[in-house]
């Protein structure tokens, strides 16, 4: 026994504990939790720190006494449980049961929690409960192992969503390089050897003939390829690697949950993040559980990406989302609609594709739903039957949400009377009344779409549509880039309204680009001719891998290390990402081969430019730190933070250790690195310190012929925050003129920097926004 509860080391002594041995038993609902207090846990802001092999537990530690001086009140951590080795993210789970080792294990977890606690902050957990890792080897992943061994009759084969039937009573394994060899297979005791894999033998094939040993096992190794057509089991989107568990199973999630209930319990963990909700197939039905076995204290958000009408469902017991619907209204409002329709135009001038975003959408839906998501549809049109199978592809093309749930209201009328040319109205409701009747095949299709909308794209449509690359991000809708003052602060009032503790986020380890690089890109909806320059490439050029390449090097800039590597290994990934000229699966070595010679010699931005990029810079932090919700920041983001796509946004961390003592210590803040960090460390602050500040939202307007550029609003607590949007064009113009912001009753004072001037009733923007192009005021000292 440990302290208050049974203390597991492997998932079969969970399994075991928690669960009868026979498949058909009633399984018992989740452990009952020890009673939790009732004062709320929110955060004042978290801090995302991305462990690794390379940034264990321990290195964690040592940043506490800069990241306590920040202001955050929680750390936010990557995936700590057991992982493939040398993993860089943690969401290849491998062990339930245990704390990763490479990380420094449960006693290097404790010790940062201790720690933490010491200087007054809590600790986020990232848990995945959506898949497991199909590792090499294999037998680190204990269940499956155990499922490929037993099959069907295994206790574990329960824990997994396999279709036995569709596999002739076998699972395909599409792990292999290349066409399985039978010459290449040896047998060593109880395991089956092929290519640097090894295999569990089913009891008592161990002596057969290798034909006959073959065809006896519970499962099939198979060339990759064939996980597009032929895969049975359910995975992460479209990667075989990572095998779907079904944690709507009480048994199952009992066993896969007992760890982090644990650190929960013990006060290690004192909020949790859900990754990828969606993909569950009962994911109300598994928020409910989670929550009571953590309690209310317990803060839980999950990454769910919510369309731009879409909203969450507001029944489902959780603070909120992980914010990828507020990085959208921030990039927003800093976007250029004007600009940003001009670029489209240049866009398609320049590369000869189409600047229809919706076309995109649809043509990249249909290539991903019938190519590498085949096996998936081809499961639902069984499910369906051969007279609604055309309407089971049309309805999941149709839905404009990542994942249809009850009383979402379905696709839009334009969307559903399309399906319903294409594939008949009368089959089109067939499919709708299974989606509305059969809970199988509504959480199949569900999980489905919840795929399709990710892979087409965030994967591949957001690379193959490229006008303006900062509307190109999770959550974003590159058709309609730009985000009005008036839906931002309709936006913002109903976050304070119904969702007052959800997260808030503007990098994030999956963002294509960091929140300062898309700032700088936004800039150029001010200035469209600047991509003029994309046209100039030499014969044989791509010009659609130009425009990328050219808006990626005027969002990364020149001065940061190893500008043209990095630069190149995005450009690989887009055009490989985008399946124009060259793919994952299919690769042209000679296109790929060329990409590197399109990076551009210089991003500089030209100065009236980069003034608009750190109005842009500056702004989207302020908002993001004032507005409602719970503000994240990613590591090292809170000073000026330039980082492209994967691999690029997860190297180890660098935090301004000696920039932010500088800054307490009285330094003036130099460059726009410096005063992003001057402003998130007060904001933050303020937040850690005055909570009481941050309640209620109420919109300002300004009066005056430059009103438009003002972003203001109040927290009736006691802060103003006001922004510039479109510096470029107010500059051009003739500037803020006797534009001026109304303040709410009393005297207020700037933030920063340091206040020399005290505001009441109105505040002379040409004034408050002299120095800086934002600005924060606090209620002045009587």
């Amino acid at each position: 026994m440990s302290r208050r509860h049974t203390h597991f080391t492997t998932e079969s002594d969970v399994l075991t504990a928690v669960t009868p041995a026979t498949p058909t038993s009633t399984r018992p609902s989740a452990p009952t939790p020890t009673p939790a207090p009732t004062r709320p846990t929110t955060p004042t802001s978290t801090y995302r720190l991305q462990l690794g092999p390379q940034f264990p537990f321990a290195e964690a530690e040592r940043a506490l006494p800069h990241l306590a001086a920040l202001g955050v009140s929680h750390l936010h951590l990557s995936p700590v449980l057991e992982a493939v080795p040398g993993s860089d993210h943690g969401y290849d789970v491998t062990d339930h049961t245990r704390v990763r080792a490479e990380l420094g294990g449960e006693a290097g977890l404790r010790s940062l929690a201790a720690a933490a606690r010491a200087r007054g902050l809590g600790l986020v957990l990232d848990i995945v409960p959506n898949h497991m890792a199909v590792p090499s080897p294999l037998r680190l992943n204990r269940p499956l192992w155990e499922v490929l061994r037993e099959g069907p009759h295994s206790p574990y084969a329960r824990w997994f969503d396999i279709d036995w039937e569709a596999g002739g009573g076998r699972l395909l394994l599409p792990v292999l390089a290349e066409p399985l060899d039978p010459a290449q297979c040896t047998v060593d005791g109880d395991v089956l050897r092929h290519g640097g894999w090894e295999f569990p033998l089913r009891a008592g094939t161990a002596g057969l003939a290798l034909p006959e040993l073959l065809a006896a096992q519970w499962y099939r190794p198979a060339w990759w390829r064939l996980a597009r057509t032929e895969l049975n089991y359910r995975r992460f989107f479209t990667i075989a690697h990572l095998i779907g568990v079904r944690v709507e199973d009480p048994g199952v999630f009992a066993a896969t949950h007992a760890k982090v209930l644990e650190l929960v319990r013990d006060g290690v963990a004192a909020g949790l993040r859900i990754d990828h909700v969606d993909g569950l197939a009962d994911p109300e039905g598994y928020l409910r559980r989670l929550r009571a076995a953590v309690g209310d204290a317990c803060w839980v958000v999950v990454e769910k990406i919510l369309a731009r009408r879409e909203r969450l469902p507001s029944h489902w017991p959780v603070a909120g989302t992980t914010g990828y619907d507020a990085l959208r209204q921030v990039d927003g409002v800093f976007t250029d609609p004007a600009g940003a329709a001009e670029l489209a135009r240049r866009y398609r001038e320049s590369t000869g594709l189409p600047d229809d975003w919706p076309s995109t959408a649809r043509a990249c839906a249909e290539e991903v739903l019938t190519g590498d998501l085949a096996a998936e549809l081809g499961r639902l049109e069984r499910a369906a039957g051969p007279r609604l199978a055309p309407a089971v592809r049309e309805l999941l093309i149709a839905y404009p949400v990542y994942r249809p749930y009850p009383g979402d209201g379905g696709p839009d009328p334009q969307a559903l009377a399309e399906a319903a040319r294409r594939a008949g109205a009368e089959a089109v409701e067939g499919v709708r009344d299974l989606v509305r009747g059969d809970p199988a095949f509504a959480a199949r299709f569900a999980q489905t779409s919840a795929a399709l909308r990710a892979k087409s794209l965030e994967d591949r449509a957001f690379y193959r549509y490229a006008p303006l690359l900062s509307a190109t991000e999770v959550g974003g809708d590159p058709g309609c880039p730009a985000v009005a003052p008036e839906e931002f602060h309709a936006y913002c009032a109903a976050l304070e309204r119904d969702w007052p503790g959800t997260g808030t986020v503007l990098t994030t380890h999956d963002t294509k680009r960091s929140a300062d690089v898309r700032a700088r890109i936004a800039a150029l909806s001010q200035a469209p001719s600047l991509m003029d320059g994309a046209r100039q490439q030499p014969a044989g050029a791509d010009p659609q891998l130009a425009w990328v390449a050219r808006q990626t090097a005027f969002g990364l800039g020149d001065d940061v290390p190893d500008r043209d590597g990095r630069i190149g290994e995005a450009l690989l990934k887009a055009v490989r990402e985008a399946a124009l000229r060259t793919s994952w699966t299919e690769q042209d070595a000679a296109y790929e081969a060329a990409v590197a010679e399109h990076v551009p010699p210089s991003g500089e931005l030209p100065a009236e430019v980069a003034q608009a990029a750190r109005a842009n810079v500056l702004g989207m932090a302020l908002l993001h730190l004032a507005m409602p919700g719970v503000p994240e920041v990613y590591q090292g983001a809170e000073t000026e933070y330039r980082a492209l796509v994967d691999p690029d946004n997860r190297r180890p961390a660098r935090f301004p250790y000696e920039a932010l003592a500088r800054l307490d210590a009285g330094a003036a803040p130099a460059g726009v690195a410096q005063e992003k960090l001057a402003l998130t460390a007060a904001l933050l602050r303020l937040r850690r310190d005055r909570p009481l500040l941050f309640r209620g939202y109420a919109a300002l307007a300004a009066r005056g012929p430059a009103a438009g550029h003002c972003l203001a609003f109040a927290r009736p607590g006691g802060l103003v925050a006001g922004a510039t949007r479109l510096s470029l064009r107010l500059a051009r113009s003739g500037g803020w003129r006797d534009t001026v912001l109304p303040l709410p009753p009393g005297r207020w004072a700037p933030l920063l920097p340091a206040p020399s001037t005290v505001y009441e009733g109105e505040a002379p923007l040409a004034d408050l926004l002299s120095t800086w192009p934002v600005a924060a005021l606090t209620p002045a000292e009587p």
